[in-house]
């Protein structure tokens, strides 16, 4: 079913604001109506919610939102995607590229991993996310098996920021680390640490993160 133009940019223009305003009470119900008029479910996703994650992600680089508002944002596109992922893999949901994420071994934080988890997925990569407390060992593992574009390693301690080292090394050892691009991030990495172990950058948050991937798949 076809669906008018200008039903479909109302439909969504209140899904964008749905995840700006954080409502997660009913972007599901506004994803529903959107893919019932007929509008393509990689459409929804481009067109209506990553928009509004890249408002949310403006807002908060302007200090207007802050983690909290990061966070329920990212909850928000969340809910909506159950809604959406059943017709997407039937889809043509254009990818980025691929990006492997973790926290590092010793460290069990993952809010700001998380975060960066949702934002990659909604800018348009596929993420292999492999959660906390992540050793080398799993890192090259997980290369070897999905040839991702990206890894993207987080500590939020200084005693685990060595295994973000360890993991480079054990990529180079692995002949593995010429083809990925590597970005860490995490309250105590720095762009110099970063340049120290020969990670390619450092993310100062996830929204930096996020638009430093953007611009390295961009350039392929």
């Amino acid at each position: 079913m076809m669906v008018e133009k200008r039903c479909e940019d109302d439909l969504l223009e209140k899904i964008k604001e749905a995840i700006v305003n954080l409502d997660i009470d009913n972007i599901q119900k506004l994803c529903k109506e959107a893919v019932d008029a007929g509008i393509p479910a990689y459409k929804v996703v481009t067109d209506g919610m990553a928009k509004g994650m890249d408002i949310v992600g403006q807002k908060y680089e302007a200090n207007e939102y802050f983690l909290a508002e990061l966070i329920m944002a990212g909850e928000t596109m969340k809910e909506g995607m159950k809604v959406l992922e059943p017709y997407l893999k039937a889809g043509k949901m254009k990818r980025l590229g691929k990006i492997v994420i973790g926290t590092v071994r010793g460290d069990l934080h993952d809010i700001g991993k998380n975060i960066a988890a949702t934002l990659l997925r909604s800018a348009g990569f596929d993420v292999i996310d492999l959660g906390v407390d992540v050793s080398p060992e799993q890192f090259v593992e997980a290369v070897r098996r999905n040839s991702p574009d990206v890894v993207a390693m987080s500590a939020l301690l200084t005693t685990t920021m060595t295994e973000m080292e360890n993991t480079i090394k054990a990529l180079k050892e692995a002949g593995l680390r010429d083809k990925v691009k590597i970005i860490i991030g995490g309250a105590p990495i720095t762009p110099e640490y970063a340049e120290k172990i020969g990670a390619d950058a450092a993310a100062k948050d996830a929204v930096d993160g996020v638009n430093i991937c953007k611009s390295w798949v961009s350039k392929k």
